[in-house]
This record gives C-alpha cells, structure tokens and sequence, in this order.
C-alpha cells in the first residue's frame, strides 16, 4: 500500500476535520499515550508501535480504540508500511539517526512531535477573551525545571491560571486538555523536542509570548550527533517569539541564539545576569535582585524584587538558582506579573528533590544531593556553590569529557568519591587535571550497593565543616533507574549510617524522607 503524502496545513485547531487522518505514533510513555489519547479522541484512525511499554498505557489503548504494535523498532515493521500513516509523531527518545526516523524522513512523510501536535490543538480550551492560553518557553543545558516552576509560580502569584508542563513530566496535551483551561502554560522543552520541531512548518510552530535559552554546554551529544546540532536545537526555542527573548548574559550564545533568531516585530532581548543590569536586563545591585527591563525610565530606576539575605534562608541563593530565579522573574514579568507578586511566589518556593537538597547534617558535616547535575555544566554550578567538597561523581558520560570540569573546578575538591561503570575515564582526568585531590573509587557489584560504599568512604575521611556533595555530571542509568533513584539511594545511604552512629555523642539532624 502507498504511503500518504497529505498536506497538513489545514490542521491548526481543535475544531478542524481530524476524522480519517492515520496517524503512527512511536513510543508508549506518558508522551505517546498523550498523543495517542488526544488523536483518538479527535477521531484519528492512530496505531502505537513500540518496543516496550507499561502495562497500564497498553491496557487502556484498545478501551480509547488505539491499536498497538509491539515489536522491534530497529528495522520498517510490516504493519507500518500496510497502515500507511499521514503522519509519523515520534516520542522524544526516537534520535535523528534512529533507523524507523531516517526511513520516515526518507519517505517524505511528515514528522512531528507532541509539542507540534499540542500547539495545532492549543484552541481546545480558551480564555474568557476567546484566546488560547499564552505559551513561555523554556530550556537550556540545566536549570529548565526549576525555571519553569519558579515561572508559573510567579504567575499564579499574579492572580494568572497557569501550568507548568512538557519536559517538566506533565504532556503538553494533557495541559491543553485540561477542562479548566490556562491562561498560561510554561513549557520546558528538551533538546529532543525542539529537534522535531525543527521540522514543523509553519502550520506547526508554536509563538510564545516570551522564551528563554538558560545556558549551553555539552550534552545530548549522542542523540543529536555534534554539539552544533545540539545548539542549533536549543535555538529553535526563539523562533516566533512576541514579546521577550531571554537570554543570559553571561553564556554568550544565547544571545548568539537572540540576535539570529527569527522573531515577531517588535520582540525584545531581555539579559540576566549575576551583574549589575544594565537597561533592559535583570540582575543583582547590593544585594538585590533587581528589574531594568519592565519600567517607564529603566535607564535612570530599577524595580526591586527580593533580597539575596531572603533566598538564603530558603536555600535558594546558590548562584545557579538566582539566575533561574531572574530568567522566571523576566519571563512572568512579560505577562504583566508585578515584582510584588515575583516576591510572593519566591517566599513559598521551594526547589524539587535532588537538586541540591541538604539530606543530613551529622556532626557539622553537610551531605548534599544534586543527583538532577547529570552533565558537567550542572555540576559546575555546585562545585561553585559548595567550594572544597567532598565530590561524588560518574556515572554514564554520554560522549561527554569530563576534563574540563575536573581541571576548573575539581581541582578544588577536598576529595573525590567516584561512582559508575566509566570511572576509568574520571580517575584518568583526576590523574592529568588535579592530581593532588585525594581520590577514592566505590566499587560495587549491586545498584543497592553502590552509594553505601560511598558513604562508608566519605565518613572516613570527613571533618567538621565538610560537605559531601554528590554532583556526578553524568547520567544515571549505568547503574539506576534514574538521577531521583540515585538520589534516593544517596540519601538512604546517609540516613541508615546515621542511625548506626547515633550512639556517639555527635549531633544529627537528618532531613525528613517525605520532605
């Protein structure tokens, strides 16, 4: 049977004619059971290949009228070329150079993913105007979640209905189907996911309000194949941008990304920065985060938004955060978020699991996890936040060097405590970069194994004032289920040795599991 060419520019909302469209979906996570779930009930005719799935998701496909194709994706399945799609939508795990996405492109048929999908269909819900709700947004190398968190905090602060959704955990087209519609939703885009939409025409793109690239380093660099493509991925986060690009000032390609980008008229670049702000920009004066860029006379006045002493004692001053902090703050201000209500959001804030979360404090020693640092860029920003600690790293690389982070900051550890099954290549850039750090290898046979023997090693080596910072720049999956697994394991592994030490006459204050 021949495979469909349609045309697919007339699907731009809801309430076009979906009915008969064949659509092959990839991939059975909560993404493609979004997509699945959101073309059955538009009237799709939708079958879902994939390799592997939970058995909830495949349960509930036949019960929304979904076919499923269960089998190797390696090679063209037969029951994909007689099903002959309209159009292929891939989860965010399938790379460019997965054979089944290669064959699709070679075909000429169109490919999107769940974030084209979800922009086309943006007008299920609508706001009291009539309008869609307003999409922000994110990404960047590292601190995507916590901005896009900060950012619809700030934005329910100002009285705004908003979601924070995409990469964040929550599908796009769950948000967009929400019954009770947004007036904003602030969506965390992986690299993955603005690659397919790379590919969208312009039915397809979605305009933003405002957008915001945090930083670039190196990662994904496997899926994408080259740094370059990795960049020019992220950029894709501007295009059609109406009001704000944000971008960070101190990461000179973002606003590489900015200058080059394709806008709406009359958008405007907007910096942050640790600095003194400059018109237009958000920064730091005298210890005050501070607005330049949302004022009548922003060259000659500032708008105060919080004091650092105030983060500080919510845990989230380190310098990493703050610069989060002032990308959500830009991003929320473009929809009219007053500072007031910026300040409101920051005093209830609090950061998710695993990123530099303070697990225990035994005997003036800190023990902190920031498993979610899984590539040296987010790893930077701890070692900088937590100079002279005792440093857990390793784990899988993804084709990353890590030498350059050993050479810049590593060198300033007290010691280092190396985990994962590439510890060779973290040993060896210790040897070259900052040989003078006391290194230590945990070695062991069992996941459930591993984070007690690097607890079992930091106890013997730490003294008061010490922290223990398990920031490991890499990937988990060599030996866990994922960075929250490792995290978790981390953190048990504290907690059981402190009760074995409980009879010593140290202090302790373990943070509650729950927390």
């Amino acid at each position: 049977m021949a495979i469909s060419h349609m045309n697919l520019d007339h699907l731009t909302s809801w309430y076009s004619d979906w009915k008969g469209l064949r659509v092959a979906v990839l991939g059975l996570s909560s993404t493609g059971f979004s997509v699945a779930d959101t073309l059955a009930e538009l009237g799709s005719t939708v079958t879902v290949f994939t390799e592997g799935s939970s058995e909830e998701y495949a349960r509930l496909l036949p019960v929304i009228g979904v076919d499923l194709v269960e089998k190797s994706l390696q090679e063209v399945p037969d029951e994909l070329l007689t099903f002959a799609p309209d159009v292929v939508i891939a989860s965010p795990g399938f790379a460019p150079h997965h054979p089944l996405i290669q064959w699709v492109q070679q075909q000429g048929i169109a490919l999107w993913g769940d974030i084209e999908l979800g922009w086309r269909v943006r007008d299920k819900v609508v706001r009291a105007d009539g309008t869609p709700a307003e999409w922000v947004l994110v990404t960047g190398t590292n601190g995507k979640t916590t901005t896009t968190r900060l950012a619809a905090s700030m934005l329910v602060a100002g009285g705004q209905k908003a979601a924070p959704c995409g990469n964040i955990g929550v599908p796009i087209l769950d948000a967009v189907r929400d019954p009770e519609g947004f007036d904003a939703l602030v969506v965390e885009l992986s690299s993955h996911q603005l690659w397919y939409l790379g590919l969208a025409t312009p039915a397809g793109q979605p305009v933003p309000a405002a957008s915001v690239c945090l930083n670039l380093a190196d990662d994904h660099l496997v899926w994408h194949g080259s740094f370059e493509a990795y960049r020019d991925a992220k950029a894709l986060v501007y295009r059609n941008t109406k009001f704000s690009c944000v971008y960070n000032k101190a990461d000179l390609a973002t606003r590489d990304m900015v200058e080059e980008a394709e806008v709406i008229e009359g958008a405007r670049a907007i910096g942050f920065d640790l600095g003194v702000p400059g018109p237009s920009d958000f920064g730091v004066v005298d210890g005050l985060l501070v607005d330049r860029a949302f004022l009548d006379d922003r060259r000659n006045a500032a708008l105060e938004i919080i004091e650092l002493s105030e983060l500080a004692q919510r845990n989230l001053a380190a310098p990493h955060i703050v610069a989060n902090i002032l990308a959500a703050a830009a991003l929320s201000r473009t929809l009219g978020i007053t500072p007031e209500d910026v300040n409101l959001a920051l005093q209830t804030f609090q950061l998710d699991p695993h990123r530099i979360e303070l697990v225990a404090q035994v005997g003036g020693v800190a023990w902190v996890d920031d498993s979610k640092a899984t590539n040296p860029h987010a790893a930077a920003s701890s070692l900088r936040a937590f100079p002279g600690s005792v440093w857990v790293v390793g784990g899988q690389l993804k084709g990353v060097d890590i030498s350059d982070l050993v050479a810049s900051r590593g060198v300033k550890a007290r010691a280092a405590i190396i985990i994962g099954t590439e510890r060779g290549a973290v040993v060896e850039a210790f040897a070259r970069h900052a040989p003078n750090v006391p290194v230590f290898e945990a070695v062991a046979t069992e996941t459930e194994e591993v984070m007690d023997a690097v607890v079992r090693i930091a106890a013997e080596i730490v003294t008061d004032g010490d922290v223990v910072l398990l920031a490991p720049a890499a990937a988990s999956f060599d030996q866990f289920t994922g960075y929250d697994d490792r995290g978790d394991r981390f953190a048990r592994a504290v907690r059981d040795w402190a009760e074995k030490e409980s009879g010593d006459d140290q202090q302790h204050d373990v943070a509650d599991p729950e927390l």
